[in-house]
């Protein structure tokens, strides 16, 4: 499924709580007209995440885990988070709704071809929008895109590293982004 861009002024934020190995962690979705029936995604973070609720308006509303008033769309990320985190494949994301520049979009929409226990650098990914689109991207351009990626690990941002294989630029911290590659089954040298 395509990221879709946020642009639908009347949707309900909900937002709830998941617990993960690496640490709480929010899951946000949007419900209303012109989202799919039972909401989408547009957003997950680690508590104290840089860029965290990016976007969002301020009366987005908690929701409890399972609570009757919870957007399917929310339980649906919990349970992908938890298959993800249990080390299994957790097969297609809950659908997204994720508000972005066009630019954003497609550096959040290549992020979801990177296969699971694999990186690319920011350069490549800058190689592949010029060559997609006829237009110059920059690595640096690509790495502030990946850096506000409003949908932590859904799209995942934490396989992209530099040319020389550090594990920078991280939005929840390197420590975070090295201990998902390693549950990805990925060697990290450090």
């Amino acid at each position: 499924m395509r990221v879709q861009s946020l642009a639908v002024p009347q949707a309900t934020i909900c937002l709830s709580a998941f617990t993960s190995p690496l640490g709480p962690m929010t899951l946000a979705a949007a419900t209303g007209e012109g989202l799919p029936e039972g909401g989408a995604v547009v957003g997950t973070w680690f508590d104290g995440q840089r860029h965290d609720r990016a976007g969002l308006t301020s009366d987005a509303r908690p929701v409890a885990p399972g609570a009757a008033d919870e957007p399917p769309v929310l339980a649906q990320a919990r349970a992908w988070l938890e298959r993800y985190f249990d080390g299994e494949d957790p097969g297609p994301t809950p659908g997204l709704a994720v508000a972005g520049t066009d630019f954003q979009q497609r550096v959040w929409e290549r992020l979801r071809t990177i296969p699971r226990g694999q990186t690319t650098t920011y350069g490549r990914i800058a190689a592949d929008l010029a060559a997609a689109t006829g237009r110059p991207a920059s690595a640096r351009a690509v790495g502030v895109a990946v850096g506000r990626n409003p949908v932590s690990v859904l799209v995942p941002c934490h396989r992209v590293i530099r040319a020389n294989g550090a594990l920078t630029g991280y939005a929840g911290g390197p420590e975070r982004k090295a201990a998902l590659l390693r549950l990805e089954g990925f060697v990290v040298l450090v």
